[in-house]
């Protein structure tokens, strides 16, 4: 049956998790509003991160090659795998033990740690609603998996206002899966995230105001023996008065130690690994 809906889950009803794990196997995707994340904090980093983006000062934190921390601008932007056209972004990476502007840092490392330390409350969730025999088959609790990474990323992404001589067929965010467990996403501050329904079709994910989006990512679907779908998911570009009006998100990627098994196949090391050489491969391409 085609998906006709994303639902949005109240985190304070009872049933909570069921219906939030129930819609993350279904779809891929969940939504959750009035969850523990307050908006303001989040109306707060979209605020300063908008004026950092808009500033000469990101130049100064351009992205480690090696680390991979700090600030990509445009032109070196990533691009999905499978496409050689680069997406129409700039970000920043934050890692705890990473750069960051002074000014900057403490609100988004305060949020970094709220955002996981919740992320493990709906890994929970996930594991006790995960079937006897897929449960059976996790290496250790999923909430475990995270204790003591490192790895985790908080992306910063800015979509600038669209100007017209834009690549052709370039968009916000080109069509891809995460690489990570879960991904934690506040509702952006606009419009344009859509997930691929299972009969191929695109549907918008509610972005109401203090809604929060939690998708599935290719290591969890992986340690689910794919009970779970890492969901195709873009960021479409904005029509009409709003092709100016720039958009700013802030995903939280979680990922496992990484000596963490996933599968007979992989540990989460050798997963990222693999993963992320398949992405430079299209860049050199």
């Amino acid at each position: 049956m085609p998906i006709q809906t994303l639902e949005t889950v109240d985190f304070t009803d009872s049933d909570a998790p069921a219906r939030f794990v129930e819609s993350l196997r279904d779809t891929g995707f969940g939504v959750l509003c009035n969850h523990p994340i307050p908006q303001a904090t989040v109306d707060s980093i979209y605020k300063n991160w908008l004026e950092f983006f808009a500033s000469e000062e990101k130049y100064n934190y351009k992205f480690d090659p090696k680390k991979f921390d700090g600030f990509f601008p445009a032109q070196e932007a990533e691009a999905a795998k499978g496409r050689l056209v680069r997406d129409i972004k700039e970000y920043y990476h934050f890692y705890l033990w990473g750069r960051c502007p002074d000014a900057l840092k403490t609100e988004l490392s305060d949020y970094y740690k709220l955002a996981g330390d919740f992320g493990g409350t709906l890994l929970s969730w996930i594991e006790t609603h995960s079937p006897p025999d897929v449960k059976s088959t996790y290496s250790e609790p999923l909430p475990q998996m995270m204790s003591g990474s490192e790895q985790s990323l908080l992306r910063v992404l800015h979509y600038p206002p669209l100007s017209g001589d834009e690549t052709p067929d370039a968009i916000r965010a080109s069509a891809h899966e995460d690489i990570n467990l879960i991904t934690i996403l506040p509702a952006a501050n606009e419009p344009g995230l859509q997930v691929k329904a299972r009969d191929g079709s695109w549907l918008e994910v509610p972005c109401d105001f203090g809604n929060l989006v939690v998708n599935i990512g290719d290591m969890l679907q992986e340690a689910s023996g794919g009970y779970f779908p890492s969901t195709t998911h873009r960021v479409v570009n904005p029509e009409g008065a709003d092709h100016n009006r720039s958009r700013v998100s802030i995903p939280l990627f979680l990922h496992p130690r990484p000596e963490v098994v996933l599968s007979q196949r992989h540990t989460a090391g050798s997963y990222l690994k693999e993963r992320l050489e398949e992405l430079r491969q299209v860049e050199e391409e």
